[in-house]
Order: structure tokens, then C-alpha cells, then sequence
């Protein structure tokens, strides 16, 4: 009896492994980038959400519209720090509205708007002047000014 021959051809073993990690390697390198894009899309999006509310609160137990401005920036700020957004200034993202003609006026609404910009992962800053690579995000709150409160400035 003799031996069977094998029907794979010399020099061939080895070579579903790797063509297996290549195929791996093509698909999952985009799906890895598309989930961590869309988690900072994500996180931006809480962010914002949260700056703009407390924003909005911030302001409006304020005891004038100075100070009201400077709490609301910290409370950007911190919402935007608490999902890793460490490189925000406050005056670039909150826009402040009064529906009256003063802002703490008993009664009177303050809307505020947060909007941000999120860079794509990976991008480098050079390509980013060139082609804009981010992704907005936005969020508004309105708030009342107490109605039994006295004026305030």
C-alpha cells in the first residue's frame, strides 16, 4: 500500500493564518476607530447636554449678571472637564440669552447654548487647517429667574 498524497501543494501551510490576520486586520482597525469616535461623539454629547443646563442655573441664582457669566463658565467648564474635554475655554462654546431687557429680572428666562466642536481621533492639527475634521455638537437649556426673587443687577 502506499501513501496517500496530500492534496495541499508544498509551501502553502501557514498560509490561512495569515491571510485570516490580514482579513482581521482590514476590518477591524475601522470598526475599532468608527466605536471610539462615536464614544467621544458620545461623551461630547453628555457634556454639552450637562454645560448647558447647569450653565442655565448657574446663572440665574446669580446676584448679578456678572457674576451669573463667571458661574456659568465654571459650570461649562467643569462638565465639559468631567468627560475629558480639558481643552475647552468656556468663551468658545457658551452663548448666553436674556428674554427681558436685564437678565435677572424676577420672572425672566435665560437660555444658554453650548456648542463644541469634536476633533476626529488621530487627525493630525497640520490636516485639520486644511479640511475641517470635526463632528458639532449642541445642546440649549432655558432656565427662569425666580419670580419671587428681588431684582438684581
Amino acid at each position: 500500500m502506499g501513501r496517500r498524497k496530500s492534496s495541499r501543494t508544498v509551501g502553502e501551510e501557514g498560509n490561512a493564518i495569515v491571510e485570516f490576520l490580514g482579513a482581521a486586520l482590514l476590518l477591524l482597525l475601522p470598526v475599532m476607530y468608527l466605536a471610539l469616535t462615536l464614544g467621544r461623539i458620545q461623551a461630547a454629547t453628555f457634556a454639552v447636554e450637562g454645560a448647558a443646563k447647569e450653565s442655565a442655573r448657574a446663572f440665574v441664582t446669580a446676584d448679578s449678571v456678572a457674576q451669573g457669566e463667571a458661574r456659568a463658565g465654571v459650570a461649562v467648564s467643569l462638565a465639559l472637564a468631567d468627560q475629558g474635554f480639558t481643552d475647552v475655554r468656556p468663551a468658545d462654546v457658551l452663548s448666553i440669552s436674556c428674554s427681558g431687557s436685564r437678565c435677572l429680572d424676577p420672572g425672566s428666562e435665560v437660555a444658554t447654548i453650548v456648542r463644541y466642536d469634536v476633533p476626529l481621533p488621530f487627525v493630525p492639527p497640520g490636516v485639520r487647517s486644511w479640511v475641517p475634521l470635526s463632528v458639532p455638537v449642541e445642546a440649549a437649556h432655558v432656565s427662569s429667574v425666580d419670580r419671587y426673587a428681588g431684582a438684581r443687577q
